[in-house]
């Protein structure tokens, strides 16, 4: 079970207990727990069962782009718990999170390694992905990591690109590339997981209750998360009471003259109230373009065919259907 800690100057208030002699070490952003993130994680986990040693990824809070680059810094794939809601399952005991600071910003790679991960984080090991940077305008890289650690005596071991097809190493941009573009069957493929947006349900205007197509409204995140292309798409909703097959309107609507941007979804065969419940919206299919009709008659008929055809996507992409509520 992953348990996060947050970072602190002061290497007795690491958040590990007094009782962990030493750690495998993971260091990285890891945006959007991807496959290839979850190969390290999984060798991370791996080599502290063999060593007696308890698993560690570190990460930063925000993402170091939006301190040392705010201009640059690129939409994320994982925003709040929700990259801790993938770890949770990944077999890592601890997960900390390091405010990125700008003095944290300036800190050169072997300042990195000896001051956070060796004295605050008690780093034995280290496993790293094949492209990590760190320290100072990410000049420590992989031999930087294998110098310093045959210096300072911890074992470095780095973990091979885990490879598409056609040889491309799975990247959290690609995958970025391919949400954007609506490619959702890419992004499934290289995550390794429907990609999926979470919140808490609000109250809504009614008018899918009225047009007998009920909705669990969800804002829309910070933008700093990325989403699909504006559309009506074919959804899978983990809610508390397990998870739900339906269909999901992302953008504003027209029919109604409403410009505001919103997260709708409707549950197929469930009732009952799910105000204020944490729900995780994972993206199975766009069904088609968001488009004004000119009557709430003829957006009812367009709601009952795309019922249709996102029930007979989920019967053929999940293993499980819609269940009563």
């Amino acid at each position: 079970m992953t348990e996060r800690t947050r970072g602190d100057s002061d290497p007795a208030m690491s958040g590990l207990p007094p009782d962990v002699a030493g750690t495998v070490v993971t260091v990285g952003t890891f945006d959007g727990v991807h496959r290839g993130h979850q190969q390290v994680l999984a060798r991370v986990a791996a080599r502290a069962a063999e060593t007696g040693l308890r698993s560690l990824l570190v990460t930063f809070e925000p993402h170091p782009l939006e301190v040392v680059n705010p201009a640059a810094a690129r939409p994320l794939l994982s925003v709040g718990m929700e990259k801790f809601e993938v770890l949770a399952e990944s077999g890592i005991d601890f997960c900390a999170v390091l405010p990125f600071t700008p003095t944290l910003a300036r800190y050169e790679p072997d300042q990195f390694i000896d001051h956070v991960l060796r004295s605050r984080f008690r780093m034995r090991e280290m496993i790293s992905g094949y492209d990590n940077g760190f320290g100072r305008g990410r000049s420590g890289d992989i031999e930087t990591i294998r110098a310093l650690g045959a210096r300072r005596g911890f074992r470095v071991e780095v973990v091979p690109p885990t490879t598409l097809g056609d040889g491309r190493p799975v990247s959290s941009t690609s995958i970025r590339r391919a949400v954007a573009g609506g490619d959702l069957r890419t992004a499934e493929h290289e995550l390794g997981r429907l990609y999926s947006v979470s919140g808490h349900v609000v109250a809504g205007a009614g008018r899918g209750r009225a047009l007998g197509v009920p909705t669990l409204n969800i804002p829309i995140p910070p933008a700093r998360k990325l989403l699909p292309p504006e559309g009506v798409y074919a959804v899978c909703v983990q809610t508390p009471r397990g998870p739900r097959g339906g269909m999901l309107n992302l953008g504003p609507r027209p029919t109604f003259n409403d410009a505001q941007a919103l997260l709708e979804a409707h549950l197929f065969d469930t009732t009952g109230d799910f105000y204020g419940s944490y729900v995780r919206v994972e993206f199975v299919a766009r069904l088609r373009d968001i488009r004004r009709f000119r009557d709430a008659a003829a957006l009812r008929a367009q709601l009952t065919r795309d019922e249709e055809q996102a029930r007979r996507l989920l019967a053929g992409r999940v293993d499980w259907l819609p269940s009563a509520g």
